[in-house]
């Protein structure tokens, strides 16, 4: 069976180079520092260590020992960490920041809710569809909306949501329904602060250039637009969806349709997450399934 003694005494010595670092580091006596490492080289039958009266220095097989010690011991850390979290309330600041639309709608609802849930903790939710650097701005946790450009900072899928083409019976009582995507080049097109609608052709993502006599980078502007009848909008489902159930809005180009998109969370990589990060993204995965 493989014993531990004497691995944190190993580990420390490599790392500060003395003994009597290590000791300091680990709040024991350097007497017993050099006892454990005597008694760890016995036991492996290799020397791990030059010494000299000016430093101590890993031989080639102690670098090596240490390469698979130091992954153990960072697995041991964790492993208490987690058992920590989950008798742990979290507390501190959370520093958070979602789109402003979907923020108001979604995230900040829920995030109210958690901070109910946890009166010790303290959070910042930051609204704005600027993509703000998470580790310049320390940020523990961001919301993302579609597509995610390669980055460095770890995701998670959260939901997902559709966007569809619609407008109202009047408009397309007046103007008529657009069967092809090709066929929106004649109609009104309500456009936001993108001027191209994404779609799916013969199994191929393309991105259709709308034009239209009203833009308004507001998404609830746009849907009261297309119920007064002003033209067609693409908005995802969480602003249609129950006027589409009620009529009010007709779907339009339904096999045009691109496939859902992810709600993500994105957080700067760790080795293990804090504890109010990780029930903040239990939470937040929870509340979305419900929209």
């Amino acid at each position: 069976m493989f014993q531990w003694d004497g691995i944190n005494e190993f580990v420390s010595v490599v790392e500060t180079e003395s003994f009597t670092a290590a000791a300091q580091r680990l709040g024991i006596s350097t007497a017993q520092v050099s006892r454990q490492i005597s008694q760890l080289e016995i036991r492996l039958a290799t020397k791990l260590f030059y010494r000299t009266t000016r430093r101590v220095s890993a031989t080639d097989s102690g670098l090596l020992f240490y390469q698979q010690c130091r992954p153990l011991i960072e697995g041991l850390l964790d492993a208490e960490r987690s058992l920590n979290n989950l008798q742990n309330t979290p507390r501190g600041k959370l520093r958070m920041t979602a789109p402003v639309t979907f923020g108001e709608q979604h995230i900040a609802p829920a995030v109210n809710d958690f901070c109910l849930q946890y009166p010790e903790l303290e959070v910042s939710l930051q609204l704005s569809n600027q993509k703000i650097d998470l580790v310049d701005q320390a940020i523990d946790l961001a919301i993302r909306l579609g597509e995610l450009p390669d980055s460095s900072m770890m995701a998670k899928r959260l939901a997902q949501r559709s966007l569809h083409v619609c407008a109202s019976p009047a408009y397309l009582a007046q103007h008529g329904s657009p069967h092809v995507v090709s066929e929106l080049a004649q109609h009104n097109c309500l456009q936001g602060t993108i001027e191209y609608w994404r779609f799916v052709e013969r199994g191929k993502a393309m991105a259709l250039k709308i034009s239209g006599r009203l833009q308004c980078n507001n998404g609830y502007a746009l849907l009261d637009a297309a119920l007064k009848g002003l033209g067609i909008v693409q908005l995802p489902d969480s602003y249609v969806k129950k006027h589409l159930q009620s009529g009010a809005l007709i779907e339009l180009l339904i096999p045009y349709q691109k496939g859902p998109e992810g709600i993500w969370a994105l957080y700067p990589q760790n080795r293990h997450l804090s504890n109010k990060v990780s029930l903040m993204l239990s939470h937040l995965q929870q509340r979305l399934a419900e929209v």
